[in-house]
């Protein structure tokens, strides 16, 4: 035997916005329809307190709400797995990752990125609420992986992997008037981090930009590249190294941190990435020369820097975990 909840509601028919807001919650909830007013979910932490959260509105709004506690015999138990299949909703997104990953060429391949981290998100809010999950859902996964990972290389060849290492503390002192070189046309994480080593760790610091990481000289110093003096570390990209390598623990520095992780690798959204993305992109485009692609970029984080420094820390809303507006 096996345990489900079971909500039982009922709202007038006058009440059209309690009953969209019902719906609407009910929806994201995941819950199967097992009639009008009778919703099921299965017996697990989070489906409880969703039901109860709906349980409470609805009365709040002037409804009635039963949630029920039930038994499931094994038929009973299929039957009701059944109405949780997420299948079409995988496929779906599965079509759509091949159909961008069939199209995926060089020059689309940042527009492409954008799109599959939409993808992404809807795959994540689907995992959610996708209660018994079947291969299909890896399936799914591994193909947008392997769609991000095809646009990023077309995007930014030889992107670096990541080595579990200890970041030694270094000090600026040693690293003076010194050749910083990375890998041709630079995107987010080589724009950024050279952006910190002109302003906070070599003001005299020259770039040289390599046609192949191969190409660096033994004098220079290497960064965002496999076997550079500075590349990804953990789950820290190379700006995220150079920051904790040099004492750098500014909390405007930090946000901006929080926009070049999420452009480069991934992870928790940033309010300002998509423009941050935007900007640099259209940078990319029209300047060819990677220096004066550099001293373009600057302006961009040094405006950011400014306006991180100036304004507090954005708080957390306590119900959503997102920041507040």
């Amino acid at each position: 035997m096996k345990l489900w909840h079971i909500l039982v509601l009922s709202l007038p028919a006058s009440h059209t916005a309690a009953r969209q807001r019902a719906w609407r919650a009910l929806k994201a909830s995941g819950a199967a329809i097992l009639r009008d007013g009778v919703y099921l979910l299965p017996s697990q932490p989070q489906c409880e307190q969703s039901l109860q959260d709906i349980a409470a509105n609805v009365k709040a709004d002037d409804g009635s709400a039963w949630l029920l506690e039930v038994n499931a015999s094994e038929t009973e138990q299929a039957n009701f797995t059944t109405l949780f299949d997420r299948t079409t909703d995988y496929s779906t997104l599965l079509a759509d990752i091949t159909s961008l990953h069939a199209a995926l060429t060089e020059t689309n391949a940042h527009d492409t990125l954008k799109q599959s981290r939409k993808l992404n998100k809807a795959l994540t809010a689907l995992g959610e609420i996708d209660f018994f999950p079947g291969a299909i859902r890896q399936q799914t996964e591994t193909a947008l992986l392997a769609l991000v990972t095809a646009a990023n290389q077309l995007l930014s060849p030889n992107e670096p992997q990541a080595m579990a290492q200890r970041i030694q503390q270094l000090a600026k002192k040693d690293y003076q008037r010194r050749v910083w070189a990375t890998r041709q046309r630079p995107w987010v994480d080589r724009l950024a981090s050279a952006w910190l080593v002109k302003r906070f760790i070599d003001p005299k610091a020259t770039f040289l930009w390599l046609p192949t990481p191969r190409d660096c000289p033994a004098d220079a110093l290497g960064f965002d590249f496999d076997g550079a003096t500075f590349s990804h570390s953990g789950n820290w990209v190379t700006f995220e190294v150079l920051l904790r390598s040099f004492g750098l623990q500014d909390s405007a520095l930090g946000r901006i941190a929080s926009i070049v992780h999420y452009l480069d690798v991934g992870g928790i959204p940033v309010a300002e990435a998509s423009g941050v993305e935007t900007i640099l992109a259209g940078l990319r485009q029209q300047i060819l020369d990677d220096d004066k692609l550099l001293q373009q970029a600057m302006s961009v984080f040094d405006g950011l820097l400014a306006a991180f420094a100036s304004a507090p820390t954005p708080k957390a809303n306590s119900l959503t975990g997102k920041p507040n507006d």
